[in-house]
């Protein structure tokens, strides 16, 4: 048997699978694609998420879409963070042009031009499904971690948290608990020292600041009813299909702590709600987070914490995450060390530091007798990867060098018209578009502070009156008063009355 034999047989035992699986495209041997040695993902395994990486412009775009083709296709949901915008055209047909078809011929994958059920979302203001959730879904651990609290000041938050539940007060938006930490700081300072223990003014006037920081990175839009319910992305078509909902980041990249802010909340509701999956054949959903590097480069240490805790307990619940980043370095080790599907994009290695980078992303890889990771990295091709994966027993498949299948659907942005249409048609738009503002701590702490500062004016102005008359009382006479008494009391007038009294009384 030759080596180009062998090769085949590797892959094909390597990649076998009795359940249903996604076929990403068609091995690399010694720069050759072969038509009979496909690289295949269970779907079983899918919920041990993965990551696909390298550096831009090789492809990564187009091997997510084919991912999410794929997954609809077998009824499987997807959640796509779109950063770029460029991922929208999956909702329209594709076109076969003449190196597509090359392509297919030679890994021996039939190409259909297919479109997909699309949800367009956002977290701004940009036409969509609007995505909001509450400051008390978020709860007090988890709110204090995205904010980057220390423990004193994250005590202090907990402490709001359970007097707005003592209260029944809800803190649904993020002028809600500003208006708590102002009035426990100020009106409500004796109320508070009283029941829940001293606070110092300095450790609320830090988290107020966390606050406004967050809030000017447009989370006052994101903070508020009604809350997207998360069985609204688990939504299947008429023909069996996935939907694929599209969040719409375009306008958030400087804004990494929204990003990171929706991201956690969005994986802490799902894992909470999702009921145990076990060992089941396929996932619930499947979260592709593009430009992954905006949630951990500025995630703080906790927050960093929390995101790799709840990467490991997800995938019970049927999810699976995909991280999209150029490099593997950028993923921390906690969360790498969690991702079962790798897809490696090409590297390019333009400096030292390239290379060493590199040199580091090949030992993230199973060893492989048939290639050179390191040096394989730099001379893949657009839309050739190096794959490896988990089969249907957990066990890591060959490191492969694939040739990836093209997306049946539209490799290009939907124009203003289609996105516009998509929204008309959408049921979730008309659900979601509701902006409500019923009453909550904010409302309720204004009504509060207005009747207490009522009765105390009622009751200075009553303490007033009491002293004014009190001071009349104890006044004394005004000159005039005495004028009078002095010509009442005077002889003349004695005299004078005493004598109209006695002709009065001769007639």
């Amino acid at each position: 048997m030759s080596r180009k034999d062998d090769f085949i047989q590797y892959i094909n035992e390597g990649y076998s699978s009795k359940g249903d699986s996604i076929i990403l495209g068609g091995a690399i041997f010694e720069g050759e694609p072969l038509p009979d040695a496909h690289v295949k993902i269970p779907l079983k395994t899918i919920n041990r998420h993965g990551l696909v990486a390298g550096a831009t412009g090789t492809g990564k775009t187009k091997t997510i879409q084919v991912l999410s083709e794929q997954l609809s296709s077998f009824g499987i949901p997807v959640l796509m963070m779109d950063i770029k915008g460029d991922f929208s055209g999956i909702a329209k047909e594709g076109t076969e042009l003449p190196f597509i078809t090359e392509r297919h011929t030679k890994i021996n994958i039939p190409y259909n031009v297919s479109a997909f059920p699309v949800e367009l979302m956002s977290l701004s203001e940009q036409n969509g499904v609007r995505l909001r959730a509450t400051v008390s879904e978020f709860g007090p651990v988890l709110f204090s971690r995205i904010l980057g609290l220390n423990d004193v000041q994250a005590g202090v938050v907990a402490v709001i948290f359970k007097y707005c539940d003592d209260n029944k007060m809800p803190l649904l938006d993020l002028k809600d608990i500003k208006k708590v930490i102002n009035y426990i700081t100020e009106e409500g300072k004796d109320e508070i020292e009283e029941h829940y223990g001293k606070i110092s003014t300095s450790t609320t006037g830090t988290i107020l600041r966390k606050i406004i920081e967050l809030e000017q990175q447009g989370a006052d839009i994101f903070f508020g009813e009604m809350s997207f319910d998360i069985n609204d992305l688990m939504r299947i078509d008429e023909n069996g299909k996935g939907y694929i909902n599209i969040i719409r980041l375009t306008d958030i990249q400087d804004k990494p702590k929204l990003f990171s802010t929706f991201m956690l909340s969005l994986l802490a509701e799902i894992y909470q709600q999702m009921p145990e999956q076990g060992d089941s054949g396929q996932p619930e959903l499947v979260i592709f987070i593009d430009e992954a590097h905006l949630i951990f480069n500025e995630a703080s240490k906790a927050l960093l914490e929390q995101i790799e805790s709840i990467v490991k307990l997800i995938r019970s619940k049927g999810i699976g995450i995909f991280f999209v980043t150029q490099n593997p370095m950028d993923v921390p080790s906690g969360v790498l060390a969690q991702l079962g599907l790798k897809v490696q994009h090409a590297l390019r290695a333009f400096t030292a530091n390239d290379r060493k980078a590199i040199k580091m992303t090949a030992e993230n890889y199973p060893i492989s007798e048939y290639y050179k990771t390191d040096e394989t990295l730099t001379n893949l091709g657009i839309g050739e990867a190096l794959v490896t994966a988990l089969n249907e027993k957990g066990i890591p498949t060959p490191l492969t060098a694939t040739m990836m299948r093209a997306p049946m659907s539209r490799m290009d942005v939907l124009t203003t018209a289609e996105i516009d249409d998509i929204n008309a048609h959408s049921k979730l738009v008309k659900k979601y578009s509701e902006v409500i503002d019923r009453e909550s701590a904010y409302e309720m702490l204004n009504k509060k502070i207005e009747a207490v500062e009522q009765e105390t004016a009622a009751k200075e102005e009553q303490v007033q009156q009491q002293k004014e008359a009190k001071k009349e009382a104890s006044e004394p006479m005004s000159q005039t008063t005495k004028s009078v008494i002095k010509v009442l009391t005077s002889a003349t007038f004695i005299r004078g009355a005493f004598g109209i009294l006695t002709k009065l009384f001769r007639k």
